[in-house]
């Protein structure tokens, strides 16, 4: 009964900030100065009854949520007006049906090309943050069992080095090392390989991930290697691990039964969060190395000023890492059941 309270709770304060985070990223771009419909399609050539198209095309024409709004950019008088027929309830109700606009720059459906482009982003990403789990956490917990050794100082040296380097400048360190010893150095894959089959197009998209997955791995290796090490030495200085030790327990014993459990309660949150923020991609991977995920979708929003791009990815971010956080509590109530009574 009490899980199910905790659970409810949780869910209903998830829930709540999803809804809060709708309204605000619907406001975020109306606040920006200009027309969006000439910001979205700079062309000087355009005449008055085509930028009034293009306000009709995409909803534009509408009052945002009311006329009396400095927020609307018609001065129109009529503000008699259907409120289900304002901009936000427009935005809300094709929100709750999956459908995120048109984009101002493709003209298709911003969801179909957000979902090829997460796609791409879970691909690379999830890969890199695969391994950089399990390299970071085995690499900590040596590093912290063999502590204030050559071996814990060598350790800690690289991880606070990999964790300090800049991500774009280590992009284009290994896209010069790539380029010279026969690396795919941008894209997802080589043009023309389509109609190649399918073995061969599987190996040649490993190919193109070989250098961003193994930057994202260096980068985030470090971040979990430093913190499994701290939080493990902490648990190894509590009394029951000297219990374990007098009871005669060998080392393997001691790390899977006792320590690893207590140590891994930091390491869940910060793991959560990463993974929420693989749907933002990593931009400057992504654009270093031409990777047509979500990242770069960003950053090609952000150029050329499509709002829609940028509103729906946006949306997308924050509920993933809603959606992480609200994993990392329940995971923290499955290894510490006292976080329930809270």
């Amino acid at each position: 009964m009490k899980r199910t309270r905790f659970f409810l709770k949780k869910l209903a304060w998830a829930l709540f900030t999803i809804a809060f985070v709708v309204i605000l990223n619907f406001f975020l771009f109306r606040v920006l100065p200009g027309d969006p419909a000439r910001q979205g399609i700079r062309d000087p050539r355009m005449t008055k009854q085509s930028i009034e198209a293009v306000r009709q095309r995409f909803g534009l024409d509408k009052p945002v949520i009311n006329c009396f709004s400095s927020l609307n950019p018609l001065k129109t008088g009529n503000c008699f007006i259907n409120p289900f027929e304002t901009q936000f309830f427009i935005y809300a109700a094709n929100l709750f049906q999956g459908d995120f606009g048109i984009s101002f720059h493709y003209n298709r459906p911003v969801v179909d090309i957000l979902m090829t482009r997460l796609w791409n982003t879970v691909l690379l990403i999830g890969a890199g943050q695969i391994l950089a789990i399990i390299l970071g956490v085995s690499v900590g917990v040596v590093a912290a069992w063999k502590a204030r050794t050559s071996l814990d100082y060598g350790a800690l040296s690289l991880s606070l080095l990999a964790w300090s380097l800049p991500t774009f400048w280590l992009g284009m360190i290994f896209l010069f090392w790539g380029s010279n010893n026969g690396f795919p150095i941008g894209g997802k894959a080589t043009p023309g390989m389509s109609s190649a089959p399918l073995s061969e197009q599987i190996v040649d998209i490993l190919q193109h991930m070989v250098l961003p997955t193994l930057t994202y791995t260096i980068i985030f290796m470090g971040e979990y290697m430093l913190i499994m090490r701290s939080s493990l030495l902490d648990v190894l200085s509590e009394d029951f691990i000297l219990t374990a030790k007098a009871k005669g327990l060998n080392t393997f014993q001691i790390l899977k039964d006792h320590a690893l459990k207590n140590a891994m309660l930091p390491l869940v949150t910060v793991i959560a969060l990463n993974l929420g923020f693989t749907m933002a991609g990593a931009i400057q991977i992504e654009t270093v190395f031409s990777w047509p995920g979500l990242g770069q979708a960003i950053y090609e929003g952000v150029v050329r000023r499509d709002f829609p791009i940028l509103q729906g990815a946006f949306l997308m971010i924050a509920i993933s890492v809603i959606v992480a956080n609200l994993l990392a509590e329940l995971g923290y109530s499955m290894l510490d059941p006292r976080v329930q009574s809270d």
